[in-house]
């Protein structure tokens, strides 16, 4: 699945590249198809590969659809969140109730105490047998309320158990809806949500920043070792920047070869010497391919950063870190831009993968 790309010319983004398939395909441009093709481009399901190559020229929206049942669970976090609705309701009609018996039980106990007490002001004398029998039933009522209040707040407890097993139903298929299966650190979809917030707040400051990295010359790599030997490189090189990348930075893989780093603090200096730090540990990591152990490296990235501060909504930061990282790429890759150091010039590329229809 290569559109092909003219010769002498900037290779085709991810994102240029699915645009381009969809269009020669004659397939509509809606966000499910998207995330279809790019799961294609970017995964290694050659199941899903093979069944997108199998459609030809009989690309239905119902086939699309069929495949993404099949391989991406479409529907799945309908379902998910609709059976959690469903009983998230059911949990609060059952507590609604219990409140009810509740309420019930305390207004049956306190015409009770009015009635005694009425009865007894309109005695003029009362006996010590009489007297007994008037503690006795209150004692009775009174411990009768006490006990279905404890079973009340046994059942209420309960239900608070059973909604929390639906939160965290939750939390889990979203912790898994935004995280790449390849190599565990979190996907395009959460990365669009993060760069998001930098910039959701308009008059708050800007101290974070955005580094993006692309393995270099990845398709050789995978040409000479392999789609096997080319995704594991793709984990280490995963864990090496989880391993470096200090508590509270944002790390994610965006695309095929290409990963992103989100801060939210440190000035411009300290962002370049993290980006370095990244960029030399993977150019000294040890990668081996995995059908003869043979070393496949040296392993390089190019890479390119801007402050949040030089840019004014998510996708101005992510197209000037992204011209930054196209700067590394024509001089010679392996090697850290800052976009601050380039020359003004025109730049649009788009970042959201994830739309809403």
């Amino acid at each position: 699945m290569q559109p092909s790309e003219a010769s002498g010319a900037r290779p085709l983004d991810i994102a240029s590249k699915i645009a381009l398939t969809l269009r020669q395909m004659g397939i509509p441009g809606l966000p499910r198809n998207y995330e279809l093709f790019y799961e294609a481009y970017t995964g290694t399901n050659q199941a899903l590969i093979a069944d997108i190559i199998d459609l030809g020229t009989k690309a239905t929206q119902a086939r699309l659809d069929t495949i993404s049942a099949r391989h991406l669970g479409r529907g799945r976090a309908e379902d998910v969140v609709e059976s959690a609705r469903s009983e998230i309701a059911g949990k609060i009609d059952e507590v609604m109730m219990l409140l009810l018996k509740e309420r019930k039980s305390l207004e049956s106990y306190g015409k009770f105490l009015d009635e005694t007490s009425s009865g007894i002001g309109d005695r003029t004398a009362l006996t010590k047998e009489l007297l007994a029998r008037i503690v006795g039933v209150m004692a009775t009522a009174t411990g009768t309320t006490i006990d279905h209040g404890k079973q009340i707040a046994r059942s209420m407890a309960d239900k608070s158990a059973e909604l929390e097993k639906v939160k965290s139903t939750l939390e889990e298929y979203k912790r898994l809806a935004d995280t790449d299966p390849l190599t565990q650190i979190h996907n395009r979809r959460a990365f669009d949500n993060a760069l998001t917030g930098i910039y959701a707040h308009s008059k708050a400051m800007l101290p974070g920043s955005l580094i993006i990295a692309d393995i270099d010359d990845f398709k050789r790599i995978n040409d000479c070792y392999g789609h096997p030997t080319g995704d594991h490189i793709i984990q280490n090189v995963a864990a090496i920047l989880q391993a470096i990348a200090p508590s509270g930075v944002f790390v994610a893989r965006t695309g095929g070869e290409e990963f992103a780093l989100l801060t939210r603090s440190g000035g411009e200096q300290a962002v370049a010497e993290l980006a370095e730090q990244v960029r030399m540990a993977i150019e000294h990591g040890d990668y081996s391919s995995l059908q003869n152990s043979e070393p496949c490296g040296p392993i390089t990235v190019s890479m390119g950063m801007c402050m949040a501060s030089e840019a004014g909504s998510p996708d101005d930061l992510y197209a000037k870190a992204d011209r930054a990282l196209y700067a590394s790429k024509t001089g010679g890759r392996n090697r850290v831009t800052l976009h601050s150091s380039l020359a003004k010039g025109e730049f649009r590329k788009g970042w959201m993968l994830y739309k809403n229809d």
